[in-house]
């Protein structure tokens, strides 16, 4: 039988249910506390610290999720207790918490959980301290450290957040040590790991993992991390990978009639495009045309991604009609032609 969704709780329905005596129920409360938090914000965040000490660990790890949603940096207190709780999940949650709030008095408790022994934690904890410090030579020396993990996620997660930190010259510099770190690590035995290596060391103009990007493109070399798959693909284009060429246009245009294309085609085309691959070059521009607004949109993107100057009077002729492509795409799409532009 048919059924509506339940209505979203109000304020005063989700302050009682949090008491009720189902965990679930308790637990989809919490939950639906979170939007709450404009309107009543110290009441809900008392309501989701009280949660934080709930018999049912599912219920404690949405409370931990809730106040890093709020940004609920008056509940530090209670997240820090939260990080030795018994249940490993609501451990990470709490971590998750620290991380997103981003205050700096986390910082010594979050370095030692970096040492915890369940990976899991240690995984949470690299990313929760890399957003907390604020002293950079700890972040990198952490990070570095890290990256001799015996985990491969938590060795994967370091190289992640290095990237993210960037380096002190800009955000596709890669600190000196960190760098140095990932051209170690592009014979790691994990691909997970080889792949999360030469992916930072492409984006920062190092070419020493480009026979990773390469094998990655050409199907060599697998990794179960989307991003980094995706990654390494455009990357490929960017370095003007010519050992990656086939492996690109199998990618972009599949087999026969366009059958077979790969769930990464269109970060293929861009690449191919970034090459000055004529037909994927041609297939971009043609949809900026389409009937579709969303395959307008994401050609938008990928002519400002593979710096296509020829499309640069559609885009300008786009700019302030947001029926024809997502106005935000088409300034970034004219702000990367703009920057392509010679002196």
């Amino acid at each position: 039988m048919f059924r509506a969704p339940a209505l979203p709780r109000t304020l005063d329905a989700a302050l009682r249910d949090v008491g009720s005596s189902k965990a679930a129920v308790r637990e989809e409360a919490v939950r639906d506390l979170v939007r709450h938090a404009e309107d009543a914000r110290s009441q809900v965040v008392r309501a989701l610290e009280r949660a934080l000490s709930d018999e049912a660990a599912p219920v404690r790890s949405a409370a931990a999720l809730g106040l890093a949603d709020v940004g609920a940096n008056e509940a530090l207190p209670a997240l820090l207790v939260a990080i030795e709780d018994d249940d490993v999940h609501v451990r990470q949650m709490a971590l998750t918490a620290l991380g997103e709030i981003g205050d700096c008095r986390a910082a010594q408790r979050l370095a030692r959980a970096l040492e915890d022994a369940r990976a899991e934690v240690r995984f949470q904890a690299v990313i929760a301290y890399a957003r907390v410090c604020t002293d950079r030579a700890s972040i990198v020396e952490a990070l570095a450290a890290r990256t001799r993990d015996a985990d491969p996620l938590v060795c994967h997660i370091a190289l992640r957040m290095a990237e993210e930190i960037g380096g002190e010259e800009g955000a596709h510099v890669v600190d000196p040590i960190l760098a140095a770190r990932a051209r170690a690590l592009v014979e790691h035995d994990a691909p997970t790991v080889r792949v999360a290596a030469a992916v930072v060391l492409g984006r920062a103009g190092d070419p020493a993992g480009a026979k990773v990007l390469a094998s990655v493109v050409n199907g060599a070399i697998k990794t179960e991390d989307a991003e980094d798959e995706a990654a390494a693909i455009e990357l490929a284009g960017a370095l003007g990978l010519e050992e990656a060429r086939a492996g690109l246009e199998r990618r972009a245009f599949g087999g026969a009639f366009g059958l077979g294309r790969d769930r990464f085609s269109w970060h293929a085309r861009v690449a191919l495009a970034c090459m000055g691959h004529a037909r994927a070059t041609r297939e971009i521009v043609s949809e900026l045309g389409s009937w579709d607004r969303n395959k307008r949109t994401l050609a938008v993107a990928a002519v400002g991604r593979a710096r296509i100057r020829s499309a640069r009077t559609i885009l300008a002729a786009m700019e302030g009609d947001p029926s024809r492509a997502d106005p935000h795409a088409v300034s970034e799409a004219l702000l990367a032609l703009a920057e392509d532009e010679p002196a």
